[in-house]
């Protein structure tokens, strides 16, 4: 969507709105599989990537012609989750290392955080909406 009206704050949001959303769907999983012996959960991993792509504005901007040139941060655009899996050791006999008070936390969290998101996207339509028709409603 952000590449419609070429805006970064727009294409961020839409994204961490996609990473929520398999957030969810991960945790979900998580819970699913509290008690399946052996299980490891998994986690998505996106505030990371944002962190790091915007450690690299601090210097002096680079433009890339191609995404495997200067080094291994990615350029904001191209951001994007990723889905892992905590091989950690249990406490837990059976091998689970799922918690289902963290699982709840971070389902907690996301909702709170996803419809920051969304509220910030609506925000942003909102205002070129308002621009587009020249603010006659």
């Amino acid at each position: 969507m952000g590449f419609i009206f070429n805006d970064v704050a727009i294409d961020l949001l839409e994204k961490y709105l996609n990473a929520a959303y398999q957030r969810q769907e991960v945790v979900a999983n998580n819970i699913a599989n509290i008690n399946t012996p052996g299980y490891k959960k998994s986690y998505v991993v996106f505030e990371e990537f944002l962190a790091q792509a915007l450690k690299e504005k601090e210097g002096v901007p680079l433009r890339r012609t191609h995404p495997a040139h200067l080094g291994t941060v990615p350029a904001l655009n191209e951001i994007t989750h990723e889905i892992k899996r905590d091989n950690s050791t249990s406490h837990r006999a059976d091998g689970n290392n799922v918690s289902i008070e963290e699982e709840m936390a971070v389902l907690a969290m996301n909702a709170i955080n996803y419809n920051l998101a969304a509220q910030q996207l609506n925000n942003k339509l909102s205002l070129l909406r308002y621009v587009i028709t020249e603010g006659r409603g």
